[in-house]
């Protein structure tokens, strides 16, 4: 899909977000902003930020961010080495806790002394469940979107984790493929890992283009798919939703990747703080298909609860 046509079919989904940026020093993030609407249910002031899940980026809430923007300003992130945000320098790589830490900064420096809602979709969400954990004060509520934590490994994996990590740093990524046109790749990444229709990997994909001679490339930082260094142990994630204190609420895909994790209801016990809702749809179910029973489950999370007279 033409990224004209994109901008088409988030129109349909209501407002069209604005581009914004936010300079954090050492690396400069973009992103989407939904302005609040202003109705009855609208917090002026605590915004909401959106995180995408690996190799997306901000339009990944295209279908869902002008509902979501009826609860206070929404903020889609491209997170580092994403859509239109920077890549890291020369030498770095793309380690979990760094994009936690790039939140923490994010939030320090551009909203200030404002708790926020964090609403985070796979990788996303492990971010915004890292940093719920480890800032409480700073977290009113959180919305995962079919995200429950890290994969992780047993401790006897940890040298040979590093191991492949050096050795995929030291030999490189091969050159990114040019495709002809922005539908062509649209095309590719329908059928990916988590498979989209062609429409809605129409609205993902621009953002993650650039032109390149007669076609285009990923703009996407090809260090995204390298081996991670270090993995988490399942005791780290633990320990993460034993401290969660934020009031949190999880959406299952029916037909989504968490279904499928072997540790997911062992972690949910974990959480004390968090209830679950499944909802309809692949593991972007908040970009794919009918999003409206997932939007009204979020809805209902962030409505504050009735004033007693």
């Amino acid at each position: 899909m033409p990224m004209d046509e994109a901008k088409a079919s988030s129109a349909m989904a209501g407002q069209q977000p604005l581009d914004v940026s936010w300079d954090l020093g050492h690396v400069e993030l973009a992103g989407l902003h939904w302005p609040a609407t202003g109705d009855g249910r609208c917090d002026a002031v605590n915004p909401l930020i959106g995180l995408h899940g690996w190799l997306d980026n901000a339009a990944t809430f295209y279908q869902i961010g002008h509902g979501l923007s009826r609860w206070g300003p929404f903020y889609a992130v491209d997170m580092a080495g994403h859509g239109l945000s920077s890549h890291r320098p020369p030498g770095q790589g793309y380690l979990l806790v760094d994009y936690v830490a790039d939140l923490a900064c994010l939030l320090a420096q551009h909203f200030p002394h404002q708790k926020v809602r964090l609403v985070g979709h796979s990788l996303g969400g492990i971010v915004a469940l890292y940093y719920a954990a480890a800032f409480p004060e700073n977290v009113e509520k959180l919305v995962l979107i079919d995200s429950l934590g890290p994969i992780t490994k047993p401790p006897g994996e940890s040298v040979s984790q590093l191991r492949s990590g050096i050795e995929k740093r030291l030999t490189g990524s091969a050159p990114a493929p040019v495709y002809p046109s922005v539908e062509a790749a649209a095309k590719t990444r329908a059928g990916g890992l988590s498979p989209l229709s062609e429409q809605a990997a129409g609205v993902l994909v621009p953002r993650n283009l650039k032109p390149l001679g007669k076609g285009f490339s990923w703009r996407t930082d090809p260090r995204l798919r390298h081996p991670s260094m270090i993995m988490y142990e399942e005791s780290q994630v633990r320990d993460c939703l034993q401290k969660l204190q934020a009031d949190a609420l999880l959406l299952v895909a029916e037909q989504g990747l968490l279904k499928g994790h072997p540790l997911w209801s062992d972690r949910l016990a974990l959480a004390t703080s968090m209830r679950q809702i499944q909802v309809p749809g692949g593991h972007h179910c908040h970009l794919d298909g009918d999003t409206a029973p997932l939007l009204a489950a979020i809805d209902e999370f962030l409505s504050p609860p009735p004033s007693i007279e």
